[in-house]
């Protein structure tokens, strides 16, 4: 039984957990669900929460309203939090944490994208595993206009995911792309029409819940380090992860409900 209570630090992030999926809602929509120093800082709590909760199988990020997922971070508050050299450094700590968060969170993730998905709300649905957007979605990276330093991390994982061609473009351009140009590229997995992706996102949950979770951790950990040079190091490591699903509960139980034509039970362990 759950006994983990998800409280938002921020009226702007709204937290609910549900069919063993744990939402992380972004609710800034006057300002289209643009990133404010609360909103970054309530999503590192909320995931460390989920971590440890068994109940939580998935993460799912999404933006209040159809206009945007996240139209950025709050440019409204960079003259205070990111203007000196030293509020920089704090501010880009901070954003990098919790996007690295998301990265490395062991579980799965998904973000759900309507409208505009811009900035800091690229950032934060690159760092997710899966990208599930409506036909109004919209994305760019407009650091150029602005003149902002990006970060290795933040470009490596848009390299990762659409490789360096198609990365060079929205990151040279700074220019819109849109849903079906975002799908050819790679940049999201599947878009749908707006009133459809509600039903999609409840779709991919249940797929993804139902999974053995000690696979599914194994999985996202070795796609990653497929992304890294393979070093001793690294394939010993994947081998064990490996391992550790051959000898779980989890993998006699699949052996088990597959001979008995049934679906599986998996605990984790």
């Amino acid at each position: 039984m759950n006994t983990i209570k998800y409280v938002s630090p921020t009226e702007r992030v709204k937290v609910w957990l549900a069919d063993r999926a744990l939402h992380i809602r972004f609710n800034n929509p006057e300002r289209r669900n643009a990133l404010s120093v609360d909103m970054w800082e309530a999503v590192l709590p909320l995931l460390k929460q989920a971590e440890a909760d068994d109940e939580v199988r998935v993460v799912v990020f999404s933006g209040e309203g159809d206009k945007a997922f996240v139209a950025g971070a709050d440019i409204s508050q960079f003259e205070k939090e990111r203007s000196g050299s030293d509020a920089v450094q704090r501010y880009d700590r901070m954003a990098e944490d919790t996007l690295m968060g998301i990265h490395r969170f062991p579980k799965p993730t998904i973000a759900v994208i309507r409208g505009f998905c811009v900035g800091g709300g690229a950032n934060v649905a690159v760092s997710c595993d899966l990208r599930l957007a409506a036909d109004n979605a919209r994305f760019s990276i407009p650091a150029t206009k602005l003149g902002l330093g990006y970060r290795y991390t933040a470009m490596k994982n848009l390299v990762d995911l659409v490789g360096p061609g198609a990365a060079k473009d929205i990151f040279f351009t700074a220019r819109m792309v849109e849903a079906s140009e975002a799908y050819n590229m790679g940049l999201v997995n599947r878009i749908v029409p707006v009133g459809e992706l509600d039903a999609l996102v409840e779709q991919y949950v249940g797929l993804v819940a139902v999974g053995a979770p000690l696979t599914l951790r194994a999985g996202k950990q070795i796609i990653a380090a497929c992304l890294e040079p393979a070093g001793e190091a690294e394939l010993e490591h994947c081998a064990s992860l490996i391992m550790d699903c051959f000898n779980s509960e989890d993998y006699k139980e699949g052996r088990k409900a597959f001979n008995e034509k049934r679906p599986p039970v998996f605990v984790g362990r």
